[in-house]
């Protein structure tokens, strides 16, 4: 079922837009014999923005279902560690100093700069200490940190234009990406991905307790440093591309959960398929909603998330 919603999020993706081409031209467009206008339009314009949705939607859904189980707190997100906010800060960096203007490459490059910053600076804070509750604290810390930073940017901003462009940005939008976007933010995903999803067994032992899974043999510390790579490149390459998109990774692992044996291992790869589907169709839907400008993703994502969230809550009425 995942597999068809992914399909048909894909398709969706590619096909529906404010200009409305059949399905017919559509594909001939696609395979060179159609209109190179049409042709433009879903080769230059669509088929990247789709290929950015699924991606960063994988990601987000994978490190939440990830960051649940390594936490064992059913509310966390990328967003706990603070790395959504600290690649935030660095895209805000790009956008104040001017940066983002001088090289399109700028702005994903500084937002990914943030989130490994944001990582350093939580491995500094916690070198000392394994333990889950630590890392929450110190990322409460590294996120409130980033945020301020974004605040102060936005207080200082020297015009109007600046601060709006920063707040644009900060809602989070798919619009206008093309493949230089692809190819700034497939290679960070791809290997938060592999760092990610390869970490189901530890993150099944580390549900019996830390003790109990040290005794099983987990490298705790080494386990906590892939991990954090894996979400500081992985969340901080889609975070630079897209803007902060939120809820994504909350509310994904609770949505595939029940139809699993609940092990943090058996939702890894489902919620990284959902993750994809569920922001592939969240940006359909900022295309046909009727509205004087095009929503915001990340606007869309809030709303989707929050009510599905609750609704969920109120119908297990449990946490976990």
């Amino acid at each position: 079922m995942l597999g068809l919603a992914l399909l048909a999020a894909a398709l969706l993706s590619v096909g529906v837009g404010s200009t409305e081409i059949p399905v017919g031209r559509a594909l001939s467009a696609l395979f060179g014999d159609g209109d190179p206008v049409e042709r433009a339009i879903l080769v230059e314009l669509r088929l990247p923005r789709a290929i950015l949705a699924l991606a960063v939607g994988a990601m987000l859904g994978l490190s939440g279902a990830v960051l649940q189980g390594y936490l064992r707190n059913p509310l966390a997100e990328p967003s706990v560690l603070g790395t959504s906010n600290g690649a935030a800060l660095g895209a805000v960096a790009a956008l104040y100093f001017g940066l983002a203007d001088l090289h399109p490459a700028m702005l994903p490059l500084l937002g990914i700069s943030g989130a490994l910053l944001s990582l350093i600076l939580l491995l500094l804070l916690t070198r000392r200490s394994e333990s889950a509750l630590s890392i929450i604290l110190a990322g409460i810390a590294v996120a409130t940190l980033a945020g301020a930073g974004i605040s102060l940017a936005l207080n200082l901003s020297p015009n109007p234009f600046a601060a709006m462009e920063i707040t644009s940005w900060l809602l989070g939008s798919l619009e206008d990406r093309s493949f230089r976007h692809v190819w700034l933010a497939l290679p960070c995903l791809a290997l938060g991905v592999l760092l990610l999803a390869g970490q189901g067994r530890a993150l099944d032992a580390l549900s019996l307790g830390e003790d109990a899974a040290a005794s099983m043999g987990v490298d705790l510390r080494r386990m906590r440093l892939r991990l954090l790579l894996g979400l500081s490149v992985g969340v901080g390459g889609a975070v630079a591309v897209t803007g902060a998109i939120g809820f994504v990774g909350l509310i994904v692992p609770h949505l595939v959960r029940p139809y699993t044996d609940r092990s943090p291992s058996a939702i890894l790869w489902p919620s990284a398929i959902a993750g994809a589907a569920l922001l592939a169709l969240a940006d359909v839907a900022v295309r046909v909603i009727p509205s004087t400008n095009e929503l915001k993703l990340g606007v869309v994502t809030a709303f989707l998330g929050v009510p599905v969230f609750l609704a969920h809550l109120l119908r297990e009425r449990r946490l976990w």
